[in-house]
């Protein structure tokens, strides 16, 4: 198996969030083209997008950020970060503003999605148009059951934190076609602990469901906030043989966005920038384009 670190040859770039905290992200392409905003998900980091940002950063500035307590950032406690939906806004909020990023296309894949989302709602005018697969931005009653069953009190955090069962179980479960040793390596890198597996655990825990849950009003006003971009340049490509943010997901938005382009790829599953980024390649190009 070779080392994942030859699948990742970007520079490593940091900032110090207004908490206090290491925010890694990489900037890549040059600094006067267009922006793209890669927003990850859990349980994965920058690594995912590597080879959209290989294949895109000749002619774009790509900005791709770890969330806190994943990848390469910095890795706190509950008692030093709130591990929330609101948080983890902010911090992209301040990202963007620091760097003074405008003009934005994002790209969005699972938890990115409402990330991503909500920054757009809060800051609307540094946004363009909108590239989401496999994600959510907005209120969905079903949550799948192998999901569900992490998000029980001791054992939810035993399966996520002790054993690594969320991640581990990822890499083979949100694709169709196996990845490679190395890939598989990469992906889970960052996770080879108890502590460092905490965010992933958290993000499992913040997935609003109902008004009890603590990030529910932040993602209401996600919601809420889609409106101002239904005439917004939107390309929703899909995996659609995931499991967890299934087709309907994809129809939602399409609800949302009644005119954004859709490229569902029916043999992919949720990992879709692992399965079908050369496919992916030459429609982002074309979007950008338009």
């Amino acid at each position: 198996m070779k080392d994942w670190r030859i699948l990742y040859p970007f520079e490593s770039q940091f900032l110090e969030t207004p908490d206090g905290q290491r925010y890694h992200y990489l900037d890549e392409g040059p600094r006067e083209a267009p922006v793209i905003l890669m927003v990850h998900g859990n349980p994965t980091w920058s690594f995912y997008w590597r080879n959209l940002v290989l294949a895109l950063r000749k002619d774009y500035r790509i900005i791709v950020p770890d969330h806190i307590g994943c990848g390469l950032s910095a890795r706190p406690t509950r008692s030093e970060y709130s591990f929330t939906m609101d948080q983890r806004i902010r911090d992209l909020s301040f990202l963007i503003e620091t760097l003074d990023l405008r003009g934005i296309t994002l790209l969005a894949h699972d938890w990115g999605g409402a990330i991503g989302m909500g920054t757009a709602g809060r800051l609307p005018e540094r946004f363009s148009r909108f590239a989401l697969f496999n994600t959510g931005a907005f209120r969905f009653k079903r949550i799948p059951l192998r999901i569900a069953v992490c998000r029980l009190p001791g054992f939810g955090r035993l399966a996520i934190q002790g054993f690594n069962l969320f991640a581990r179980a990822a890499v083979s479960m949100a694709v169709e076609k196996p990845l490679s040793e190395t890939v598989k390596a990469g992906l889970l890198a960052p996770y080879d602990t108890w502590r460092n597996r905490l965010a992933t655990c958290e993000f499992v825990h913040d997935i609003p469901m109902s008004p009890r849950d603590r990030s529910w009003k932040t993602l209401c006003e996600t919601e809420t906030n889609l409106a101002q971009f239904r005439e917004f340049p939107v390309c929703l490509m899909w995996g659609m043989r995931d499991w967890c943010f299934t087709p309907a997901f994809m129809r939602r938005f399409q609800e949302f966005f009644p005119n954004a382009e859709v490229h569902p790829f029916q043999e992919a599953g949720h990992y879709l920038a692992e399965e079908k980024w050369e496919e992916m390649v030459p429609i982002l190009k074309r979007f950008m384009e338009k």
